[in-house]
């Protein structure tokens, strides 16, 4: 399951990437946005900072801005430096491997060969998404949900 601060973290950088060519943001205008504590967002942010994922500017006009282009990171990179590894049982993560303790054999184990397919998917989609390939999907359902209103209120007002 994916924490609090794994999804703090996502929120922050997708707003981040969306308001990219805008400068710097201050945490307190991050955490109003999406209504997340700003102590609790002020510690993800420097740690992220701290992975190059996002830069800093102090001063007037300051704030956090992404640290690279929105198209070179991943929902998977931020998931593994804030949560750590994406598999579900340890004996099929790429990343903190261990071997489940009480195991007889993990070639032929049914619980690791189903959880090593779903940790392969969640790597393929997360892996396979970058935070501007998740700001179009946004952007996309916006589209969508603003269109079904439209559609409504259309409806409505003929009726």
């Amino acid at each position: 399951m994916l924490s609090k601060k794994a999804t703090y973290a996502l929120k922050a950088l997708l707003i981040l990437a969306q308001e990219q060519d805008k400068g710097p943001i201050l945490i307190a205008e991050l955490a109003e946005r999406d209504a997340m504590p700003k102590k609790f967002l002020e510690a993800i942010l420097l740690e992220l900072k701290h992975h190059g994922i996002l830069q800093s500017k102090k001063g007037k006009g300051g704030g956090y801005f992404l640290g690279k282009n929105p198209h070179a990171i991943t929902l998977g990179q931020v998931i593994r430096l804030i949560d750590g590894p994406l598999a579900p049982v340890p004996c099929v993560s790429e990343t903190a491997y261990q071997r489940c303790e009480g195991c007889k054999d993990e070639a032929t184990c049914g619980v690791r060969i189903v959880m090593k397919e779903v940790r392969d998917a969640i790597a393929a989609v997360l892996d396979g998404m970058s935070l501007s390939d998740a700001l179009r999907d946004v952007n996309r359902a916006k589209t969508r949900q603003q269109r079904k209103r439209a559609s409504r209120r259309a409806a409505a007002h003929a009726a």
